[in-house]
């Protein structure tokens, strides 16, 4: 098969899909007979992306694959076409959720103990609610406490490969400074509808000790977490 049919079929799956697809996903859309190897799917992909640098989308690789989204510099105009306002969080809850992409695996006592204050559950519900976290395990004290982490839906929300794209606590000074940073690419979906990921941090509801914030486009997943020694859950999301 050429490499130009392999670019429109692996194209129009990519804007047909959901969700982003992987190497693995991809490939399996071809049939053995069809000879269509793994560096065949990697130069399709190659050669997509640099077809879209000129374009007002871009092909972009996060934690669970490919996708097609809305290029940064006209993410401006195309998010007019979402007459909804964007979606407002609280200060505590991206202090809460930069924690623990941070400094996971780590329970809601280690949290509170951080920031100085409790976190209320409807925060942790929250997030769970978004997928953004979940429960890795249990802490080997007293009670076991639960232990958080990021997922993968964290990741792709982000625009992230892996939790080592993070970028350095040293680099993150102050949340109001970061608040512009959070008006994330749209991810252009199924039929070209355009799926907006806009979150704005909002005013605290609680003082703290720990201004980081992850930038939206730096962000990744549970299966990048590093396990601590007293984990005793090796589950990770898939």
């Amino acid at each position: 098969m050429y490499t130009d049919q392999i670019k429109r079929i692996l194209e129009a799956a990519l804007l047909a899909s959901l969700e982003p697809l992987s190497s693995t996903r991809l490939a399996g859309l071809f049939t053995e007979d069809e000879n269509v190897t793994a560096g065949d799917i990697a130069c399709a992909l190659e050669a997509l992306q640099a077809d879209a640098s000129a374009r007002g989308v871009v092909l972009s690789e996060v934690a669970s694959g490919y996708r097609y989204q809305v290029a940064g510099d006209v993410h401006a105009w195309v998010a007019r076409l979402n007459a909804e306002r964007p979606t407002r969080y609280s200060r505590a809850l991206l202090e809460t959720l930069s924690l623990i992409a941070y400094r996971q695996p780590i329970t809601r006592g280690e949290i509170e103990q951080i920031r100085g204050v409790v976190v209320s559950s409807n925060i942790i519900r929250t997030l769970e609610e978004r997928e953004w976290i979940r429960i890795v395990g249990h802490r080997d004290v007293a009670g076991r406490p639960a232990l958080f982490g990021t997922t993968r839906q964290f990741l792709d929300y982000f625009n992230l490969k892996a939790l080592e794209d993070l970028p350095p606590l040293a680099e993150i000074r102050d949340l109001e400074e970061l608040a512009p940073q959070f008006e994330f690419e749209a991810v252009l979906g199924n039929a070209g509808n355009i799926l907006p990921a806009h979150i704005e941090a909002g005013t605290a509801d609680a003082a703290s000790d720990f201004s980081g914030v992850p930038a939206a486009t730096h962000l990744p997943l549970p299966d990048a977490t590093t396990p601590a020694q007293d984990l005793d859950s090796k589950e990770h999301p898939a």
